[in-house]
């Protein structure tokens, strides 16, 4: 079945669109067998989209407080709810809009510790390392720089000083902890800014980044009665299974819930979705392994700062949207450079055809996620509007040597970055039915969710076997995707007797405040009979009167963006599109994935906004446009 292209109403009369779902049951009517008038009665199901950000840093956080950040928990929130606050460089900031929700996810590892060294306390002057790191951070300026690399570095390689690393039963780390957990109480608001409590559990196997943000559903009552999860023997691991026999001591403990989001990969050179025990010596996964990831760890984190992470032009040669914000050379302390071999077990669309493999191994996908977004902002800040970019640490905060200047260098591997490479990082788009804790993480363990470069654009993803044209013309889109078919996130299991291909209803608006679409496409993974792994790109709606060429490609969309303002105009592309597509290659004895990406028309990166307020040039390799997307989590083809 060729694409089908459909722009169906105007922005604004479509919101309900988007909002509205299905009643998973109707109360039962005096007249049996009657269904009730209102669409909206008795609904069960996700009706709105709510934007957040699951990774946040603060002054508590030793890698950000020994960059210079000042910023603390309820400065962050502040700022998160719509405040206005002032940058940790002296600069007055505020977002467009407030978040929904919001998760502090300040290191475990040394929690609290970083304030004692800038201090000077008696414990961090008693020791060596911590009086050098105490005098540096202090001279501020590069010398302050350059501790905070060395911080990273010997807490990377295990070498950083006990006395520095703070750890579960030191009253200071648990002074630390008491406070975040009461900084979130302080400034939940369920209905209109949803705080989480939650930390960073910060796995670095030899620099190799295998981090996850731990995510509490429940308050202090419960969460209060643990203390977070370190990497550091004798007390912690920076083995995930021991990671997840305390998220399962904690709920046994509890009887609360908490999950795991990992941290994109590309700075895990190859580890985040190994093929292999990494912990075990290279040894195969066991069924035990696969089954508990799949439990704990919902959700990835499939964009941020540190770059795009849904797939890589060596990966997906074929996918000419495929080089986006990339960031591929080396792990998070520069002390092993990247190579090709790594690629595949780094990005999201290889992640998930590994899990298909492993699936048809062990029984069980352990890498079966949905995908968020989120910053990793070392700020306080977080900030994912191109025009109101603060960076990831202090020094890049809006400055005009931001963009040239030297991030991290390691001249004897020949690998390097400066920080126009920064991305202006993610949102995580959550379907849920209201604004609460328990709503949001529900979605998420559901699955029902989706990952945006920054843009709030609202998009719907559902599959089944029924769904018709007609279908996309309601306005009540969703109310069909739910009775019809799944939405994003689950499985989809072919009926018995079923001969059709099954057919994916996909629906996106534009940001409001944003740009319009260029197009939507489809992706689909899949294992052939011979176990070999395949990905293709589909393009199912798209704007104006394009046609494909005899390539089988879509010409550009356009370009409206006048680099001078900078600016761009919605003068191309859709306020909406949507289709009704069927996979035309589909073969119903083969597990498959599927999801969808949106892409927007080009808009002008940071590096544009700050060539023009700061009034300078930047070098021809640095990049001034984007075209910002969305993907959303999967749908799962089971083959029975």
């Amino acid at each position: 079945m060729p694409a089908r292209k459909h722009t169906i109403f105007p922005l604004l009369a479509t919101v309900a669109l988007l909002t509205q779902g299905i009643a998973v049951a109707s109360a039962p009517l005096e007249d049996a067998g009657k269904k009730a008038y209102s669409p909206y009665a008795d609904r069960a199901y996700p009706t709105d989209v709510f934007f957040g950000d699951t990774h946040v840093h603060t002054g508590l956080s030793a890698d950000a407080g020994g960059s210079g950040t000042r910023l603390m928990p309820r400065d962050s929130y502040r700022f998160a709810s719509g405040k206005q606050v002032t940058s940790n460089t002296g600069q007055p900031v505020k977002l467009a809009r407030p978040y929904d929700f919001y998760m502090i996810t300040d290191h475990s590892d040394g929690m609290g510790a970083i304030t004692d060294i800038l201090s000077g306390t008696p414990n961090v002057m008693a020791d060596e390392t911590g009086r050098m790191f105490h005098e540096a951070f202090n001279k501020g300026g590069k010398e302050a720089a350059r501790a905070q690399v060395e911080l990273v570095s010997q807490f990377s390689q295990g070498k950083l000083p006990a006395a520095l690393n703070y750890q579960p039963g030191n009253p200071d780390f648990a002074r630390v902890w008491q406070d975040l957990i009461q900084a979130a109480e302080e400034f939940n608001n369920p209905g209109y800014f949803t705080t989480f409590i939650a930390y960073e559990w910060t796995s670095l196997v030899k620099g190799n980044n295998l981090h996850r943000n731990v995510i509490f559903r429940d308050g202090q009552d419960k969460a209060g009665q643990v203390e977070p999860y370190t990497t550091s023997p004798p007390l912690g691991s920076p083995n995930p299974r021991d990671l997840w026999a305390w998220m399962q001591a904690y709920e046994d403990k509890t009887g609360g819930q908490v999950t795991a989001i990992p941290h994109n990969g590309n700075l895990s050179n190859g580890m985040m979705f190994a093929l292999q025990d990494d912990f075990a010596r290279g040894a195969d996964y066991d069924p035990a392994y696969a089954q508990t990831r799949q439990k704990w760890e919902r959700l990835y984190e499939a964009v941020q700062l540190k770059g795009d992470g849904e797939t890589h032009p060596l990966l997906s040669n074929e996918d000419e949207f495929a080089d986006y914000e990339r960031w591929d050379w080396g792990n998070l302390d520069a002390s092993e450079a990247k190579t090709p071999a790594m690629l595949p077990g780094e990005y999201v669309r290889s992640g998930l055809l590994r899990g298909l493999q492993l699936q048809g191994r062990l029984g069980t996908n352990p890498f079966k996620f949905g995908l968020v977004g989120g910053t990793d902002t070392h700020t306080g800040l977080s900030t994912v509007d191109d025009d109101n970019f603060f960076g990831k640490f202090p020094i890049y905060e809006p400055g005009p040597a931001r963009a040239t200047h030297l991030a991290k260098n390691n001249e004897k591997l020949g690998i390097s970055y400066k920080g126009w490479r920064y991305s202006s990082a993610g949102m995580a788009a959550v379907w849920a039915q209201e604004n609460t804790r328990e709503s949001i993480f529900d979605a998420m363990q559901r699955r029902e969710t989706y990952a945006t470069t920054g843009p709030r654009m609202r998009v719907r993803f559902f599959a089944g076997w029924d769904f018709s044209d007609e279908d996309l013309k309601r306005r009540d889109l969703a109310r069909a995707g739910y009775s019809k078919g799944v939405p994003m996130g689950a499985d989809l299991t072919r009926p018995a007797g079923e001969s059709k291909a099954p057919a994916f209803l996909v629906y996106a608006q534009r940001d409001p405040m944003g740009a319009n679409l260029d197009r939507i496409q489809v992706i689909k993974g899949w294992l052939d009979r011979k176990g070999e792994s395949h990905e293709q790109v589909y393009d199912v709606a798209w704007s104006g009167d394009r046609q494909r060429g005899k390539d089988g490609k879509l010409p550009p969309v356009g370009d409206t963006v006048d680099l001078a303002i900078p600016a761009w105009t919605n003068s191309i592309g859709a306020a909406d599109l949507g289709a009704v597509w069927r996979d035309p290659d589909f073969d119903p004895t083969l597990q498959a994935f599927y999801y969808a990406r949106v892409i927007e028309i080009p808009t002008p990166r940071w590096t544009a906004y700050d060539k023009v307020r700061f009034g300078m040039e930047l070098p021809p390799e640095i990049p001034l446009k984007v075209q910002e997307r969305a993907y959303t989590s999967p749908i799962w083809y089971q083959a029975q």
